[in-house]
């Protein structure tokens, strides 16, 4: 006896597994991004890839620091002898040493990598906690909405500075001086700005149409955050993500000159070594000074210059696409026929 096939009932699709969704639709975010970047011209253009440039160095000199430092950030002698204490630039060390006998150019490149581990968790932080929240707001609003405005105002209110002043003294109270209390006291300072853009753009897709037939079809609030909303706020914050981390680089200096960052023992830091060399530069020696704000400047101008890039890039109402001259084709006179007549005219 043969074996019928089963089908499924008519307008019904036929059981199976899901199809896999089309590279172009789980790609298409990353495509419409790497597509107007290589359609930048001109100054967003030279931005763009400068600010790449210099960051990407930022990165590997931190990631590479301890094969390209002759010395531990806190070495103070080899083989016995120590280090000349504030020693000029010479062949031994080349960016000289500092009053503790420190040599310059390990405590810069180590300073990098510090900036480094102190930015990108500062961003992530920031980033997970401002996104959800904004989500969550903007979503639901209600009481929840309302709370978390007004506390995200409150700090918002405070210059950023000061803000992370107190979040420092109550983290470094609870957990000491270390990189991760330097990451939550500017992690406070961000979240604000992440919560606000988010928020903004919440309540704006959650009237959209397919947000609307999402509920009606039944779907859960956490499948339609996390399915449909998540995708259309998160565009605008790569480009506040770059510029924060431009920002945490200049915050953690500040910190450290304050003497509120992380502690000399623990890791070698820009701000920190700026404050020791005060009384260097008005000696006269100019070097203990120099390299680690010349090694900061850079590194913010990289991260400012990418941010800058990417919002004229990425920006809807600030990019400018290149216009392609169209030809037209040549003029030809028409000719009219008069039915009744029967003759043409030109």
């Amino acid at each position: 006896m043969a074996q019928t096939t089963p089908t499924a009932p008519v307008g019904e699709a036929p059981a199976g597994p899901p199809l896999p969704a089309p590279r172009s639709a789980r790609f298409g975010g990353l495509r419409r991004i790497w597509a107007a970047v290589r359609e930048a011209r001109g100054v967003p253009r030279f931005m763009l890839w400068t600010g790449a440039v210099i960051s990407a160095l930022f990165v590997i000199l931190a990631l590479f620091g301890p094969l390209i430092a002759p010395y531990g950030f806190d070495t103070y002698q080899s083989g016995g002898t120590r280090f000349p204490k504030q020693g000029a630039p010479d062949g031994d060390h080349w960016f000289g040493t500092t009053v503790q006998s420190l040599d310059v150019l390990s405590r810069t490149v180590y300073g990098a990598r510090t900036a480094l581990e102190v930015m990108v968790l500062a961003v992530v932080f920031s980033l997970v906690i401002g996104v959800l929240l904004g989500l969550l707001s903007g979503y639901f609003g209600g009481w929840l909405d309302r709370i978390l405005v007004l506390v995200m105002d409150a700090l918002f209110a405070f210059p950023y500075l000061l803000l992370a002043i107190v979040a420092g003294f109550v983290f470094a109270g609870i957990a000491g001086g270390s990189i991760i209390t330097a990451a939550l006291s500017i992690t406070v300072v961000y979240i604000p700005q992440y919560f606000r853009v988010v928020r903004a753009s919440a309540l704006s897709a959650r009237e959209a149409t397919f947000v609307e037939a999402a509920r009606a079809m039944g779907a859960k609030p956490s499948v339609v955050i996390r399915k449909y909303l998540f995708g259309n706020v998160i565009q605008s914050v790569p480009v506040i993500t770059t510029m924060n981390a431009a920002d945490a680089i200049a915050t953690l200096a500040g910190l450290g000159f304050l003497g509120l960052g992380i502690q000399p023992t623990d890791a070698a830091e820009w701000g920190y070594d700026l404050s020791r060399a005060i009384d260097d530069v008005n000696a006269g020696m100019w070097w203990t000074c120099l390299y680690p704000g010349l090694a900061m400047i850079i590194a913010i101008l990289g991260f400012t210059l990418l941010g800058e890039g990417l919002n004229d890039v990425l920006n809807p109402t600030m990019r400018r696409r290149r216009i392609s001259k169209v030809l037209l084709p040549a003029h030809t006179r028409r000719r009219t026929v008069d039915a009744t007549e029967g003759t043409a005219a030109e």
